[in-house]
């Protein structure tokens, strides 16, 4: 079986540290490199314990007893090619250019590595246990650490760590995984970059400004690293996220101070490959997995004083939208399993957070599969006049069940969700947020274009007329729901007439936040492969002004019907522009300033306190503009007290 080039790995990569067990000895060194290439292969398809049985088969004579389990059984395609391709060519090297380098037979070699192979587990035993995967957050399986490293040379030492999170919500989480596992491991983190022994940017791919933001970041950090004294430990720059997916090796060939790469699904392998970078190696992983969730990490909280905390419920997407690099960063669609979400967000709770957001790519199309009684059920209702560019999935938990569970976990702890696909709202979770007072009324409703023509060269799965009946089937479901969307100028053939019609439907649906970006074509993508990005980049920019304006119009009107009402608002803490003022969100996720001042507890009249972070407030809304609300705080109380006070 060949291999993609993307999967090759160089020789930097691929042999780390071999030549200290093998020397010289180019055949055992590549039989060496393979079989963790396999084992690496193996982890990718799932198959942990293929893995671990690779790790036993590692010695120069391991593979020709396999022969005729390989003869004896039926396995899959892919891992019976590159089983026999390690087999035949090995069997070449060792007959050719393998010469036993001090003259002894290697018979008693073979026959002790036999005696040993019959002590342990078969093949026939592996393959009965490679069933699908199914994560066990309570008990994490762990994995013997590679053969060219030490258990000591995996820990941290108390090496510090700085990290440098770029792009969406998924990343902040992503970042909280990484640390997670980075802290299990001995390393320290650190808010200061001049002490740090480890740099890691977390990175975003989805346009080109973002990742150029990224080299430009990199250039900075090449100036530190040369001033770093040598009396320090080297310092190490690594490639975290979405970035490293989509350019690889040319990230590594371009700016030659990075030394490590993980893409989004190689987190747990960051201790290796900080190992492998501390004998002068870049290393590098990014390799995309099927069924990596990160279920049995418990994410550490970059803020100590953060009231809200991000919750990844389910990775990767399906919708293979044409512009959307996300499907190749990300991988596809997989799901956590729902005890595992229940239990995290149980320990958020008796932290004292007061909102989680649940997070996914694509969130709202959550489907767990890993219970087996929940296999059978049907597939998801879509939202009328939608389809999807794949075929309908069946079976599991959906996503109404799961908001469901997690709503009953604390009554005090507002529920969000980001980011959800239109097509994936069926009734039942309109009624679900419509009932619950802790599930936050805001929806955000990506829309990307107002031209059903556009749409369809998107691949988005509906026209406007279909996207404007779910906006008015969604407010008649939930009385005063905060809309969002999302929306990209200048996509591949737009015509000025198909701005326009953008335009209006900005006018039509009002929303109350908007994130508005110019269009840019990524490799990889549909539209890179089949479309021609034809729209100059100044008619890019010119429209891009234009929606802008229209947006802040239209969002100033619908969040003026705010004042003189009183709403519900979480305290965030004091307010980027005044000492004197505090900031916090509504249940539209709006911005809410309202000044700091002694007010009345509603669960305890007559005692009198200062807001503080955590806290809900009432606030009387005075003035508003596009973004922000401003108000006067009336009362600290909760949300069950605030639903007979809060008018909105």
């Amino acid at each position: 079986m060949s291999l993609a080039k993307s999967q090759r790995p160089s020789k930097a990569l691929a042999f780390p540290l071999v030549e200290q067990r093998w020397g010289s000895d180019r055949p055992h060194r590549w039989l060496w490199g393979s079989c963790e290439l396999l084992r690496a292969f193996t982890r990718r398809r799932g198959h942990a314990q293929h893995s671990r049985a690779w790790m036993r088969l590692r010695t120069a004579g391991a593979m020709h007893p396999l022969q005729r389990v390989f003869r004896a059984q039926r396995l899959s395609a892919p891992l019976t090619s590159m089983c026999w391709v390690l087999l035949r060519t090995f069997r070449a090297h060792n007959s050719t250019s393998c010469p036993d380098p001090e003259g002894k037979s290697s018979e008693g070699v073979q026959k002790d590595f036999s005696s040993r192979l019959a002590t342990g587990p078969t093949f026939q035993h592996f393959l009965r246990s490679a069933s699908v995967p199914q994560e066990k957050p309570s008990s994490p399986e762990v994995e013997d650490p590679p053969p060219y490293l030490s258990g000591d040379e995996l820990l941290g030492r108390q090496r510090k760590v700085y990290l440098e999170t770029y792009g969406c919500q998924m990343n902040v989480n992503d970042t909280e995984i990484a640390w997670s596992i980075l802290q299990k491991s001995g390393y320290l983190r650190t808010s200061n970059l001049q002490e740090a022994d480890v740099i890691l940017l977390v990175t975003c791919s989805i346009r080109e400004k973002a990742e150029q933001t990224i080299w430009n970041r990199l250039h900075q950090l090449k100036v530190l690293k040369a001033k770093r004294p040598r009396s320090r430990v080297p310092l190490r720059i690594g490639i975290l996220g979405c970035m490293a997916e989509r350019l690889k090796g040319e990230i590594l060939n371009r700016e030659k101070m990075v030394d490590l790469l993980a893409g989004p699904d190689a987190y747990r392998d960051l201790p290796r490959l900080l190992a492998v970078v501390e004998s002068g190696q870049q290393a590098a992983n990014v390799l995309l997995s099927l069924d990596e969730t990160y279920a049995d990490i418990m994410p550490v909280q970059t803020s100590p004083s953060a009231t809200s905390a991000f919750v990844s419920i389910m990775r990767g997407c399906d919708n293979m939208c044409s512009y959307c690099i996300v499907p190749f960063t990300r991988g596809r669609e997989r799901s956590r399993p729902v005890a595992s979400i229940l239990d995290e967000v149980r320990k958020l709770s008796e932290q004292g957070l007061k909102e989680v957001t649940l997070l996914g790519q694509n969130v709202n199309s959550f489907r767990d599969n890993s219970e087996v009684q929940f296999s059978s059920t049907g597939s998801a209702n879509l939202s009328r006049g939608f389809t999807t560019n794949y075929k309908p999935k069946q079976g599991g938990l959906r996503f109404s069940h799961l908001l469901d569970q997690v709503s009953r976990i604390d009554p005090e702890m507002r529920i969000r969700f980001t980011s959800p696909h239109p097509k994936d709202f069926p009734d039942e979770v309109l009624q679900l947020i419509r009932e619950r007072h802790n599930i936050c009324k805001q929806i955000h409703l990506p829309a990307q274009s107002g031209s059903s023509r556009v749409l369809e060269a998107m691949r988005r799965g509906y026209s406007r007329e279909a996207y404007v009946a779910l906006v008015h089937h969604i407010r008649e479901a939930i009385p005063g729901v905060g809309l969002s969307s999302d929306f990209i100028t200048g996509f591949c053939g737009e015509t000025e007439d198909d701005h326009l019609q953008t335009v209006s439907l900005l006018r039509e649906v009002q929303y109350n936040t908007g994130f508005l970006f110019a269009y840019s074509m990524r490799q990889k993508t549909r539209a890179y492969h089949r479309l021609k990005d034809d729209v100059p980049e100044e008619v890019k920019l010119r429209r891009l002004e234009e929606l802008i304006t229209v947006f802040r119009e239209e969002a100033s009107k619908v969040n003026a019907t705010s004042v003189g009402c009183t709403q519900l608002v979480l305290v965030e803490g004091f307010s980027k522009r005044s000492t004197t003022d505090l900031c916090g969100r509504n249940d539209a996720n709006l911005k809410v300033i309202f000044p700091d001042a002694e007010v009345e507890d509603i669960t305890d009249p007559g005692l009198k306190v200062r807001a503080q972070p955590g806290d809900y407030v009432l606030v009387k809304i005075i003035s508003a503009s596009s973004q922000t609300l401003k108000g006067h705080i009336l009362c600290r109380t909760t949300m069950k007290d605030s639903s007979m006070n809060c008018l909105t």
